[in-house]
């Protein structure tokens, strides 16, 4: 084809010199038509180029659609034997389920009569106590790895769970005779009893329980409150009408008009308030003992104004989101702000800044402070760290903060002289 394409082209000013010549008599149209029979020669050129690549890309399509269909076998081979697999596994499974016998034939076991058995070595169905061995990592089915591939081998992954179910069956409580023992049968029957009964104790719940609980539906769907201290007792006589149900959360799923996640913001509410006032009661109460080691008493105090710190942050994260979900519910929130209760747990880490300083400075007084370079620093830091947490000093902290002060003042000046 390319051969004949080329001889077409190679004859074509031949003639057009015997045809398109002679339409020309005087010559003076001579340079268009060798501009034409060029023109004509490079299409000629770019038409039997793109019959080459088009040529060359039905080889490599017919190349991609034999490896898609390889790939298409293995995959389908692949696939049948996993299924044959599990198949087998589960027919083992059903196998071993029949081996155990109606409750009848395991009360029999556990009173010590022997049951017979066709097979004599019988498989036990591994227990929930046994532990189970971790599935094998999941290969590729062809890796290649530098210029060598892998395969898959089926081989390796059968022997490691023989070996692994192996190992895991060593670990159920079974006699010689392939029978469950009696102790694991009773704690067995036991659980499924418990469960029995859990699910019962729920349903009995349910129906003994409904109208109180369409009453609870409708205090909580109406209550409002003006003040956080409300949202605490009404929560609190919440949690005790329902402390009687064996589950609470089954027991209300069963009534869809229960508002739950009204109820769980009022608890979530309460619950944050009540924590962060029984931190503010702690650093107020919080007493230092001169006789307590130094370093101990350092501690205690950091350790107070870390948790101190924690809550608060904690609580402006979550102030917008929670805020808002609040106002929906008309939960008081006012005192997630600064001029709140927030402000007043900020105000409180004075007193933690002031038993700090007071401490070292005693420390520094009663042992020189030459020698206590790093527990002024220490003293400072602390100090300069509630200070831009609280916002400020007041007075108090102020002076307490002055009279640490004065010690580097008189340290500086015995060095001077």
């Amino acid at each position: 084809m390319m051969q004949t394409r080329t001889q077409k082209t190679n004859t074509i000013p031949h003639l057009l010199g015997k045809t398109g010549l002679e339409m020309f008599p005087n010559g003076e149209d001579d340079s268009d038509l060798m501009r034409l029979v060029k023109e004509l020669q490079a299409s000629l050129m770019k038409n039997d180029k793109l019959e080459k690549e088009n040529h060359e890309l039905r080889q490599e399509m017919a190349r991609l659609r034999a490896q898609i269909s390889n790939l298409k076998a293995h995959d389908n081979e692949r696939k049948s034997m996993l299924w044959k697999k599990l198949q087998s596994s589960y027919d083992g499974g059903n196998k071993d389920a029949s081996n155990l016998k109606a409750p009848e034939s395991v009360k029999s076991n556990i009173k010590g009569h022997e049951v017979k058995n066709t097979n004599p070595k019988p498989m036990v169905k591994e227990q929930s106590t046994a532990v189970k061995p971790p599935p094998p990592p999941p290969l590729p089915s062809k890796t290649t790895l530098g210029k060598r591939s892998v395969r898959r081998a089926p081989e390796v992954v059968e022997l490691y769970r023989a070996l692994t179910k192996k190992e895991s069956h060593m670990g159920n409580k079974i006699n010689q005779n392939g029978v469950l023992s009696p102790a694991f049968s009773a704690n067995m029957i036991g659980e499924i009893e418990n469960r029995s009964k859990y699910l019962s104790d729920i349903k009995s719940d349910t129906d003994r329980h409904r109208d109180h609980i369409h009453f609870l539906t409708s205090k909580v769907d109406a209550a409002t409150f003006t003040d956080i201290s409300e949202v605490e007792a009404f929560v609190k006589w919440i949690d005790d009408e329902l402390s009687s149900l064996v589950d609470e959360r089954a027991v209300l799923k069963h009534f869809p008009k229960w508002p739950e996640r009204k109820a769980d913001s009022l608890r979530e509410a309460a619950c944050s308030y009540k924590a962060l006032k029984s931190l503010e009661t702690e650093i107020l109460s919080f007493k230092e003992n001169p006789k307590e080691p130094l370093k101990q008493v350092l501690q205690k105090i950091q350790s107070l104004q870390d948790r101190l710190e924690e809550a608060v942050n904690s609580t402006e994260r979550i102030r917008d989101s929670t805020g808002k979900r609040y106002k929906d519910f008309q939960i008081p929130w006012e005192w997630m702000l600064d001029a709140g209760l927030i402000g007043q747990l900020k105000y409180s880490s004075l007193r933690l800044a002031q038993a700090y300083m007071k401490r070292i400075t005693k420390e520094l007084e009663s042992n020189g402070s030459g020698k206590e370079g790093n527990l002024l620093l220490q003293g400072v830091r602390f100090a300069y760290t509630i200070h831009q947490f609280a916002g400020g000093f007041d007075e108090e902290a102020l002076r307490t903060f002055n009279e640490l002060k004065k010690i580097t003042t008189t340290e500086s000046k015995k060095i001077n002289k």
